[in-house]
């Protein structure tokens, strides 16, 4: 063993400021920032850290690059909860359920559609089965229901709301509130509300926080805007791995970054080559039968609505 792990592994079995040995009724605790060192009582930390920061900092930046740059093993969304198939990038192809907070793919919601109606049955939601509302109060109604039982997707749902009705303040607190319990979109748009000041003071370091912990639960809007800004910080590997990451879980501006670097030089072809394979399938996997069913009925519904409207 080397004298560096020596050392290491007599930092890890005593107090790192005072030296005593974790045996008997002595118990120890790991730095909370770092894995580095131990201590057997705050005091102790305390009075060690000058000599602990620098090499703290250094670690717990790397403990976060680790967690930060490791492959999601799915996007922020999932699968649909009734089919078990990855739910599209594409907002237009899922709906919301107020009553349950579920995020259901168009195919799931048209079958069951299809079976009410065959059926002669009263409408009611995919997943709980609870009868589908039938106004905008209803609904919200609803909605509120969860966000009083600590539901994070309800709250981050209200949160968007007041967004879009320009209460940034009360947008604010809805999306912290379900970021706190790790809702990715939360994350993201508060990311996009540190970065325009709307609610809240104009804050980078806020920004990029938000942007990191949404990317690190498999959020690709997110990941794509830190590849961003390290890019115009000149940080062009950081960048790169970011695309590549939101790439392969089917992020179409993540690719086009990453196409427009391979143009500069900055990304082989090789590279280039698995990225667009792993991004095909990402997408293909979203696909099924009865979604591109669902497609074609969902589309063919909206324009003979139009045309509609437009009669009359």
């Amino acid at each position: 063993m080397s004298e560096v792990d020596d050392n290491a592994v007599v930092h890890k079995s005593c107090c790192a400021s005072c030296g005593i040995a974790e045996v008997d009724d002595i118990e120890l605790k790991t730095c909370a920032d770092c894995d580095l060192v131990k201590y057997c009582s705050i005091k102790c930390q305390k009075e060690h850290r000058p000599q602990h920061k620098e090499a703290c900092e250094k670690r717990a930046a790397e403990l976060r690059d680790e967690l930060l740059f490791r492959q999601p093993e799915s996007t922020h969304l999932g699968d649909c909860p009734i089919c078990m198939i990855p739910l599209s990038l594409d907002k237009q192809n899922s709906i919301m359920a107020s009553c349950c907070s579920k995020l259901v793919c168009n195919g799931c919601t048209y079958a069951n559609q299809k079976r009410e109606y065959e059926g002669r049955l009263g409408y009611k939601c995919e997943f709980c089965r609870e009868p589908t509302p039938s106004t905008d109060e209803q609904c919200d109604e609803q909605r509120m229901k969860r966000v009083e039982a600590n539901d994070p997707v309800a709250m981050y749902e209200e949160g968007f709301n007041q967004h879009k009705k320009g209460n940034y303040s009360s947008a604010v607190e809805y999306y912290t509130n379900a970021a706190e319990l790790g809702n990715a979109a939360a994350h993201y748009n508060l990311s996009c509300m540190y970065h325009h000041g709307h609610g809240v003071e104009k804050d980078r370091e806020k920004e990029i926080h938000h942007l990191e912990e949404a990317a690190i639960v498999g959020h690709p809007d997110a990941r794509h805007n830190l590849g961003c800004i390290e890019e115009d910080d000149y940080n062009i590997v950081r960048a790169l791995k970011h695309w590549v990451i939101a790439a392969t879980h089917g992020d179409d501006d993540s690719m086009k970054a990453l196409m427009d670097a391979f143009k500069r030089g900055f990304v082989g072809k090789d590279v280039l080559a698995a990225t667009l394979r792993a991004h095909k399938a990402a997408i293909d996997a979203t696909k099924s039968t009865q979604r591109d069913t669902a497609e074609i009925y969902f589309r063919l519904n909206a324009e003979f609505v139009g045309n509609f409207n437009l009669l009359h």
